[in-house]
C-alpha cells in the first residue's frame, strides 16, 4: 500500500493541505486518479446513493462527470481532528442543454494511517443559476492558486 500525504494525525495546516489536493483531484475531472485517493473498501454516502470500494467509485465519477459539464469545484476546510476532516465545499457546472447550476455541500472525511480515505459522507444541494450568475471561470482544470476561495468569493 502507498501513502497518501499529509497523513493524520492532522494538524490546520496538514488539514488544509488535504483539502486543496483533493480539490485538485476533483478538478482533474480523472475517475482512475481520483479513486486513488480512497481505500480499495472505502465506503461512500454521497447524496442518497451509497458507493463501496474503488471500482463502484470510478463508475459514479465516470458517470457524474458526464453529466455534469466544465465542472470546477472549490473545496474548504471546515474542521479537522486526528484522522477526520471536514469540508464545505461548492462546484459549477452545466447540463446537456445548457442549464448552470451550483451545488453546494458539506463532507466528512476518515483517514487510515496511511492518509487514504475510508469513510466519506456527502451532502450536496443544487441550484440553478443563470451563466451570469457564475463565480468560477478559471480554465478547467487545478484552481489556480490565487483565486478566491469560497469565504472570500460569499459562498
Amino acid at each position: 500500500m502507498t501513502t497518501r500525504p499529509p497523513l493524520p494525525p492532522f494538524d490546520g495546516q496538514s488539514a488544509v493541505s488535504k483539502v486543496r489536493l483533493a480539490e485538485d483531484g476533483w478538478n482533474s475531472r480523472d475517475p482512475h486518479k481520483v479513486s486513488l485517493s480512497y481505500a480499495i473498501d472505502c465506503y461512500w454516502r454521497n447524496r442518497s446513493e451509497f458507493i463501496y470500494g474503488r471500482d463502484q467509485i470510478v463508475a459514479f465519477l465516470t458517470r457524474k462527470w458526464s453529466k455534469e459539464l466544465d465542472y470546477r469545484l472549490i473545496k474548504e476546510l471546515w474542521a479537522y481532528g486526528e484522522d477526520r476532516i471536514a469540508v464545505r465545499f461548492a462546484y459549477e457546472w452545466h447540463d446537456d442543454s445548457g442549464n448552470w447550476f451550483r451545488s453546494y455541500g458539506n463532507e466528512n472525511w476518515e483517514f487510515n494511517q496511511d492518509g487514504i480515505m475510508i469513510v466519506r459522507h456527502a451532502s450536496i444541494n443544487d441550484l440553478p443559476i443563470a451563466a451570469a450568475e457564475r463565480k468560477f471561470f478559471w480554465p478547467l482544470g487545478r484552481r489556480p492558486d490565487d483565486h478566491p476561495g469560497l469565504t472570500e468569493l460569499g459562498l
